[in-house]
């Protein structure tokens, strides 16, 4: 325990170091990253919030105790969703002549507890602002006060749209259960596809079993051929030490024919008696017997020296084989490493199958979920039409409670916040690509295979 605590404190001590010693490789890259950052910050138009808000169209009802209870035309969280989904965008791009596609994102919210209606854009042009919140106040009041001069139409109308919009949820709902079926069928066949696709990584992988069998074959022919091959060397070993004797023999049997014969020169220049031609014959027969000797010896020579050639042959033969074999192993090696790869392909590919299964069975999930909020959403708007016939009244007119605002203060680009975060990423960031080098310029080189 105590050397492991040792070891991290080692660690941490030399990271501390390393990230010391780089330190300029490190805050050089990451101030300019920030001063990057804060130019772009500084020179970024601001963007203001302008803000509103305002009431929609209500009426009185007087109730069987006499008591006086408020109503609206609307809903207002069903308003804000409305505004919210851009519902009124198309009429106020139209009238402002402003391109939908830089048209700013409108947003609404009902103020919690009250009737109120908090509506708010963010734009670079605070007049923009204003207007385009202006025109949503009259193209709500007008759609509002028509509601209340024909209060009860409208709610008929609504009414009647809330149970075509039940009838399309029902739809809706019998159509995704057809979809789940969809769905159910196309794990079946996807399913069977992950079937097919790993039989055939057996087969691959019984094939490389083949080519491991095939290289270890290979393997044995080359140990056969370098055992073949030392072999050779010793028999051209022993060659070599005959042909030495034999080579050593020549030269002595060499050494006593020049000896005898010249003996047998300095003989017959005397002109001894012929008493000394027995002598003369004989030293004759021994210089014949000699050289015959040495013709045998320089038979046996040639011999081994046709040996010596035979083994050098079969040497060269058996590297060949040894280079063959060698190739033949090698080109296994890469079929192999082509099956290892049409695996790893094989096997992701069933990974993927497999995640588009998951993600068919979390499809199935959210559409049964979609389901029952569907349902939900059945239930709420017949709550709704019941409401809806209990508040046919007088309306009063919608109204601005606060007009149109702009913000104390831009609402982006937060230029403190930028900065510091670009500094804090950049920091983190070039210490990670220090550690990572150095780490890297320490580990040991690889070994050739």
């Amino acid at each position: 325990m105590d050397e492991n605590n040792a070891y991290n404190e080692k660690s941490l001590t030399e990271y501390v170091f390393i990230l010391w010693r780089k330190k300029w490789s490190i805050l050089i890259p990451t101030l300019i990253m920030t001063a990057i950052v804060a130019i772009v910050s500084f020179t970024m138009t601001p963007v203001w919030e302008v803000d509103a808000v305002l009431l929609p169209s209500k009426f009185v009802v007087q109730t069987g105790q006499g008591q006086i209870e408020e109503f609206l035309v609307t809903d207002p969280k069903q308003l804000a969703g409305q505004i919210k989904e851009s519902s009124y965008n198309n009429a106020i791009s139209a009238e402002l002549k402003i391109d939908l596609r830089t048209f700013p994102r409108i947003e609404a919210e009902n103020i919690k507890d009250t009737k109120l209606i908090r509506v708010s854009v963010k734009e670079k042009d605070i007049s923009k602002g204003k207007r385009i919140l202006a025109s949503l106040f009259q193209n709500i009041k007008s759609e509002l006060d028509k509601k209340a001069e024909v209060e009860v139409k409208s709610y008929d109308t609504q009414i009647s749209a809330k149970q075509n919009d039940i009838k399309d949820k029902e739809f809706s709902i019998k159509d995704n259960e057809n979809q789940i079926d969809l769905k159910r069928l196309g794990i079946k066949d996807q399913e069977s596809d992950i079937r097919t696709r790993e039989n055939e990584i057996k087969k691959k992988k019984n094939d490389m079993t083949l080519k491991d069998l095939e290289v270890e074959a290979r393997k044995i022919d080359k140990d056969k051929a370098a055992k073949d091959i030392e072999t050779e060397k010793n028999r051209i070993k022993i060659s070599e030490e005959r042909y030495n004797s034999i080579f050593d023999e020549m030269k002595a049997a060499k050494v006593r024919i020049d000896e005898l014969d010249k003996t047998l020169q300095k003989a017959l220049a005397e002109k001894k008696q012929a008493a000394d031609s027995i002598g003369l014959l004989l030293y004759s027969n021994e210089i014949q017997q000699n050289l015959r000797y040495y013709n045998s010896l320089e038979e046996r020579l040639s011999a081994e020296k046709l040996t010596q050639q035979n083994s050098w042959s079969n040497i060269r033969e058996k590297e060949a084989d040894i280079r063959q074999a060698d190739n033949q192993i090698e080109q296994v090696r890469t079929q192999k490493e082509s099956l290892t790869a049409d695996i790893a392909n094989i096997e992701t590919s069933i990974g993927k199958i497999k995640t588009e299964i998951d993600k068919i069975h979390t499809e199935i999930r959210l559409i049964r979920n979609d389901n029952e909020k569907t349902k939900n959403t059945i239930n709420t708007l017949g709550s709704d039409i019941q409401l809806l016939i209990n508040k046919k009244a007088r309306v009063d007119y919608a109204q601005f409670v606060k007009s149109p605002t702009p913000s104390i203060n831009p609402v982006a680009p937060n230029k403190r916040m930028n900065v510091i975060l670009s500094f804090i990423i950049g920091f983190a960031f070039f210490s990670l690509i220090v550690l990572t080098v150095e780490n890297i310029k320490k580990l040991p080189p690889s070994r050739p295979r």
